[in-house]
């Protein structure tokens, strides 16, 4: 990964100035200033874009306990779904937050029960799924109704698991119950913050001990990067979509299982592989599919079993059944990848089975569909035959290429000059707002900050981005771009 070397010959400055060397983003910020740009604010933009992969922080605890109001107090907006009814599924478990200047990733665990296998099981499903993603944990406790035996088997879980714990006594609604609070001292695991998730009391204190508690990036790095780790990969897909299938497919009888603990509910996860020459380890949804016979639940666990996995791949091989039409779980799945930045590869299963007129409507569906992934690697396998299967990793590595690709200053803004003159932002309420000047702060996935006169619309940035694509390359990633405008306060000239 040549690209994370700087042109002073060291990878330390990936985080002081985003992806720019020394000399690189001296230039830059000259340029800034000749622009008439705030400095501290060009600054704060090629450090924001330019945040590797970032922590991540699971809400878990048992139903009714507020986790999800909790989490929609983390994140600032109602996103997260609150309602006493169990069951209830939600499309995106996972949302981005910032506090004091930090930003972190927030897995919502929210409270889901299955009767038929009761509440600890259900319970024990989702904090196992969240935590094994985590870096730390917040873990939500009733203050009014105490610690129950459910929050006994979810610390059991939590001291298992080895993570950070930040406990909240939740429903404190003012100095009175603070006393039940400290209560929950008994659990073990250490100071009970009194917050109430409704009306926001307590919260600050939690998340000052939650940042304490979360590291300034994942303590997982990615394989690859000098120290000779295997890459990693995401095998998702939803139910029964022959995701087992084609893993067993590429093992073969190589097949070596890490992370294989005696006396799990859990099947194995991580999975080293020999794959075109190559070790790649394997984070395997597939695997963990005995609990899917759940009904109602089943979806939702299935999304907190991606987004685990996603969390801790580099790349994401969606598998879609190109039997069936393209379902709206698939581009969930989809777009699951891509929001969480993670390189992308689309193989279609049972490819051997289709027809003619099969394919022909197949290929109109991804282009509908499937037309904002467009820029996917696309793999058409059969995990019972194995046929195609030797596509597969030329496929990863295409991604994974496009996801670590990087874009010198200099040739970028060339790029953008070129393009601008060519192709003007429309007039808008008699102005013309411009592309001055841009920069590509971060890679993994390739994240660039543009700096313009005015605001620039939506369909624009997506003609940036497709016009980056054709120029660049960046196959098989998302790409990020931000763009800041500059203050109405002329150029310094």
């Amino acid at each position: 990964m040549n690209d994370q070397i700087q042109p002073d010959g060291s990878a330390e400055h990936e985080y002081e100035h985003g992806a720019l060397g020394d000399a690189e983003y001296a230039e830059f910020m000259e340029l800034a200033a000749e622009e008439g740009f705030d400095l501290e604010d060009v600054e704060g933009a090629i450090e924001e874009a330019g945040h590797g992969p970032l922590p991540v922080l699971a809400v878990v605890g048992r139903p009714n306990v507020g986790k999800s109001t909790l989490v929609n107090r983390i994140i600032g907006r109602r996103e997260a779904v609150v309602e006493d009814k169990p069951g209830v599924t939600r499309d995106r478990v996972t949302y981005e937050a910032e506090w004091a200047g930090r930003r972190f990733k927030v897995v919502d665990t929210g409270g889901w029960e299955q009767d038929v296998l009761g509440i600890d099981a259900s319970v024990a499903a989702q904090a196992e799924y969240a935590i094994e993603a985590a870096d730390a944990v917040v873990f939500v406790v009733d203050a009014k109704v105490g610690a129950t035996d459910t929050d006994e088997a979810v610390v059991r879980l939590l001291r298992k698991a080895g993570k950070p714990v930040v406990l909240a006594a939740n429903k404190v609604d003012g100095p009175s119950g603070e006393a039940d609070a400290a209560y929950l001292w008994n659990l073990g695991l250490g100071e009970p913050y009194p917050v109430s998730a409704l009306h926001g009391r307590g919260t600050g204190d939690m998340l000052d001990a939650v940042l304490e508690a979360l590291p300034e990036a994942p303590a997982q790095t990615f394989g690859g990067a000098g120290v000779g780790g295997p890459r990693r990969v995401a095998l998702i897909g939803r139910p029964n979509v022959g995701k087992s299938s084609l893993l067993n497919k590429v093992a073969g009888e190589e097949r070596v299982v890490v992370n294989e603990l005696a006396g799990t509910t859990r099947d194995p996860v991580d999975e080293l592989i020999e794959l075109g020459g190559k070790t790649w380890k394997f984070v395997d949804t597939a695997g963990i599919r005995k609990r899917v016979h759940l009904q109602q639940g089943a979806d939702y666990y299935a999304s907190l079993r991606t987004a685990a996995a996603v969390e801790k791949a580099e790349v994401a091989v969606v598998l879609i059944d190109a039997s069936e039409s393209i379902s709206v779980q698939d581009q969930r799945i989809v777009t699951m990848a891509v929001e969480a930045g993670r390189a992308l590869v689309l193989a279609f299963n049972k490819w051997d089975t289709l027809d003619e007129e099969r394919r022909y409507y197949l290929e109109r569906e991804i282009e509908t569909e499937l037309g904002q992934v467009a820029w996917a690697p696309r793999v058409n396998v059969s995990a019972r035959t194995g046929r195609h299967m030797e596509k597969l990793v030329p496929a990863i590595e295409t991604a994974l290429a496009g996801w670590e690709t990087r874009v010198p200053t200099g040739r970028l803004n060339a790029f953008l000059g070129e393009l601008v003159s060519a192709h003007p932002h429309p007039v808008r309420g008699g102005k013309q707002p411009r592309i001055l000047f841009g920069t590509q702060a971060g890679t993994k996935p390739p994240r660039f900050v543009l700096f313009a006169s005015g605001f620039i619309e939506a369909g624009y940035r997506r003609f940036i981005e497709r016009r980056l694509r054709e120029e660049f390359g960046f196959e098989g990633t998302p790409i990020h771009i931000s763009v800041r405008v500059r203050e109405k306060r002329g150029k310094k000239k």
